[in-house]
């Protein structure tokens, strides 16, 4: 490809936050996406940083609890396919300092502790897929919604 312009992709890291056999999950709010349905801690890759260390931001960011990004686990990768395509990146962190707390209400209005084997039904979609992969042992997926 000779034009030096690139096709940019959209980069999200989201945690698996064990503790107990149970994974915290938050529910979403006021986003305009998937609002009332439960997701993982995470957000969008912000550049210049490794995916560890957007992991770690996005943990304090969102929750409060500091991550190191070493304890950051490579748990999944998926590759989301839609209008706009996003590569999500999955990490277990089963250690870290902190009591998780709210810290965005304008985008999540609840965080809750489930059991592995008793996910809430109103997961988002891929992160119900990577649940199903994840338990199957499989590290890598296309999802392409509707499909």
């Amino acid at each position: 490809m000779s034009d030096s312009k690139r096709y940019a992709v959209n980069i999200v890291v989201l945690m698996l936050l064990i503790k107990e056999n149970k994974v915290l999950l938050m529910r979403r709010q006021n986003t305009g996406w998937a609002d009332g349905d439960y997701d993982l801690v995470g957000g969008h890759h912000d550049g210049h940083e490794s995916l560890r260390q957007a992991l770690a931001r996005e943990a304090l960011e969102e929750i409060g609890i500091t991550v190191k990004p070493e304890d950051a686990t490579f748990t999944h990768f998926l590759q989301y396919i839609d209008d706009t395509e996003y590569l999500y990146s999955f990490y277990t962190v089963k250690k870290w300092q902190g009591e998780p707390e709210i810290k965005e209400p304008h985008k999540c209005d609840k965080l809750e502790w489930f059991p592995l084997d008793a996910l809430p039904s109103n997961l988002t979609p891929a992160t119900q897929l990577v649940f199903e992969k994840y338990k199957a042992g499989e590290i890598y997926t296309e999802f392409t919604p509707g499909s």
